[in-house]
């Protein structure tokens, strides 16, 4: 079979490894893909943000998969695009994929279907911004209603701050159209999951959870990021949550959209807060994760084209996936500045070394490769991951691997899985 990966980031490069496994893939490609995914599948020329670009992609390969990574191409409704032209596509319609391209659609959705969430506000101006704050109890959450590429979310502090944050939301400043319009959260409590499920349309069936770490610095401080680590363990939930997750939130979004006349196919990301109250839904997203995706995908014993090629045609058997009781971290190497301003075209050095290390893997999230010689090309770099038998030691490997590498101005959370191994 011919696949073709839509996207060119840590979660493509390990989409690219790990179905790169099965012996039915004769041929991968990755639009447009990046210097380290080049050394797996053959990368084409292509603009995420542009259906005729990735239209033109399709008709010139032909796949017989198509997967797609981010969450840019599904709100554009490239799927719909797809499976009209009769190509076989892995991922929700632009309709199912509200649920990550509108927070206020998401939230409605959940109150309408009974699962579980945050006390919430949706507004469309300051004057409701204002009306809504005394309903609220500091510190609160400002969320841009739109994609934000993982940094629409602001912890407010104070009230004042809240309304600051959702001032320049609304007025564009911060985030453009992304930010209109805005939606108010409680601040929740506990530690957060990542869940995710593969969804036929009808039934789910859950991978293994992961833990993010969205803050830029260690102690989970400083601002939020697209993601500067995650990890993966047999133990971070029991068999027990894990059925409740399934029965009382992820099966219910795939049958409450199916009755509001919408399909959902793909993947259903979760991410949720383990509350004193119970577990809530912080988000959906619409698509892998990314960095869980990579720790997540380490751990899959199974093949993964057979996995997406039943949910795409609708025949899913819940013995597919097989797991690894080993433990996986990925730490995430990002440019100098990253979530800020940063710049591009920095040398890096000792890849190789890091590779060669037994149990690690590193995806390449952002680089560029001239003659040989890998650079930075975006905010964050690499995914430095590894595997072992136990979370001490895969954290220690994936450390050690990210002690060979540099490159000028390079950054990365030291405290990945720490609170799990305080635990």
């Amino acid at each position: 079979m011919k696949i073709l990966v839509i996207g060119g980031g840590g979660r493509e490069h390990a989409l690219v490894w790990k179905l790169r496994q099965s012996p039915r893939v004769s041929q991968i490609y990755c639009a447009p893909g990046n210097g380290g995914i080049a050394q797996e599948a053959e990368c084409l020329p292509a603009d995420v943000k542009s259906m005729d670009s990735l239209v033109s992609v399709a008709e010139r390969v032909k796949p017989d998969l198509t997967v797609i990574g981010p969450e840019l191409p599904l709100a554009l409704g490239v799927v719909d695009e797809f499976q009209l032209r009769g190509w076989r596509t892995f991922g929700p319609t632009r309709a199912a994929a509200q649920l990550e391209s509108s927070k206020s659609f998401a939230k409605e959705f959940m109150q309408r279907h009974r699962i579980p969430t945050a006390h919430y506000a949706i507004c469309q101006t300051v004057d409701e911004v204002r009306a809504a704050l005394p309903h609220f109890h500091a510190p609160l959450v400002v969320k841009a209603d739109g994609l934000a590429a993982g940094k629409g979310v602001v912890m407010a502090k104070t009230k004042e701050e809240a309304a600051s944050a959702a001032s320049e939301m609304l007025s564009g400043r911060m985030l453009g159209e992304a930010g209109n319009p805005i939606v108010l959260e409680e601040c929740l409590q506990g530690d957060e999951l990542s869940f995710l499920v593969i969804s036929d349309g009808a039934r789910v069936v859950p991978l293994v959870a992961a833990q993010d770490h969205k803050r830029v610095g260690d102690g989970d401080t400083g601002p939020n990021t697209g993601g500067m680590g995650a990890y993966s363990t047999q133990s971070i939930i029991d068999d027990k949550m894990r059925d409740w997750l399934v029965h009382h939130i992820a099966q219910p979004v795939v049958a409450g959209m199916k009755t509001e006349g919408v399909e959902y196919k793909g993947v259903l990301y979760c991410g949720l807060m383990m509350t004193a109250r119970g577990p809530m839904v912080l988000e959906f997203n619409c698509r892998f994760g990314d960095p869980e995706t990579q720790p997540i995908l380490m751990r899959l014993e199974s093949d993964l084209l057979d996995t997406l090629e039943a949910a795409v045609e609708g025949r899913f058997i819940n013995d597919d996936l097989r797991w690894t009781s080993d433990a996986s971290v990925c730490v995430v190497v990002a440019s100098g500045g990253y979530p800020g301003t940063f710049e591009a075209g920095k040398k890096i050095a000792g890849l190789e070394q890091a590779g060669e290390l037994e149990g690690v893997k590193v995806f390449h999230g952002a680089t560029s490769n001239r003659d040989d010689i890998y650079f930075t090309s975006g905010g964050r770099v690499l995914g430095v991951t590894a595997r072992a038998a136990n979370l001490d030691n895969a954290v220690q490997r994936a450390y050690e691997a990210v002690s060979t590498i540099g490159f000028e101005g390079m950054h990365y959370r030291k405290d990945i899985a720490a609170r799990a191994l305080k635990k």
